[in-house]
């Protein structure tokens, strides 16, 4: 859950909706695009693909998704989907992600244009983008160095600089259970808690005397979430609580 602003209670989170608000004409017609996807309206959400609007296309896109599931309707196609993510504005990249990461019918075109957006300059699209390569584990020979650059390669902690998708990145490394992202994996118990948390959790991917003696040592870690998540990773008791022959 996202923290709150002290100064004013609004979420920190990053998918807060920047800028001001849509004005009345703007936001009819992204009510419009969201109302065509559960009406069945494929044409009237084509339309508004083109809004010069992000937050307008970005409605209408994930309208044609809606109607793609079914079959009778003519809902989002694979090149309107590569189009979503290689849009200007990265609200709209961030719902082409999202509709990517359960697209059965993705191709190569489209793990190409994941693998771009794992580079981003947003770093809230590189965050979904890690999100979205944990989903589709078939693309991991792809991913997994984007990833492993995201996430950090060594214990100085070189990967992105918002700490959110370093920690996207490791779970999306445990995810894929690739080879190439174990060196992340574990250079990620040494990053702050969350991202820590989500090492521990993903190292139940990978196997090897490094990855119980990784596991052992965050028995000890500062952070109670991660000794318990190593404690049940390892299947051992807490320190200090009751034991059945107690």
């Amino acid at each position: 859950m996202a923290s709150a602003d002290p100064d004013n209670g609004i979420p920190s989170g990053r998918h807060v909706h920047q800028g001001t608000a849509p004005d009345t004409e703007v936001a009819d017609r992204r009510r419009q695009a969201v109302l065509a996807g559960y009406h069945g309206d494929p044409a009237g959400a084509r339309t508004l693909l083109f809004d010069p609007e992000p937050v307008v296309r970005a409605a209408a896109l994930g309208a044609l998704h809606r109607m793609a599931g079914d079959r009778t309707t003519d809902g989002l196609s694979d090149l309107e989907l590569t189009n979503g993510l290689t849009d200007s504005d990265p609200a709209v990249r961030r719902r082409a992600l999202e509709v990517l990461a359960g697209w059965d019918s993705a191709s190569d075109v489209h793990w190409k244009a994941l693998v771009a957006l794992l580079a981003d300059d947003d770093q809230s699209v590189v965050e979904v983008a890690c999100w979205t390569a944990g989903e589709h584990p078939e693309w991991s020979d792809h991913t997994v160095g984007p990833l492993s650059v995201v996430a950090g390669t060594s214990k100085l902690n070189n990967g992105h600089d918002d700490y959110l998708c370093r920690e996207a990145a490791v779970a999306a490394l445990g995810a894929v259970g690739h080879a190439g992202g174990r060196a992340s994996v574990l250079a990620g118990l040494s990053d702050r808690p969350a991202v820590r948390r989500r090492a521990v959790l993903a190292l139940a991917s990978f196997e090897g005397d490094d990855v119980e003696a990784a596991l052992r040592s965050a028995l000890t870690d500062r952070d109670w979430q991660v000794r318990q998540a190593a404690e049940d990773l390892l299947g051992v008791e807490p320190e200090g609580s009751p034991t059945q022959d107690s």
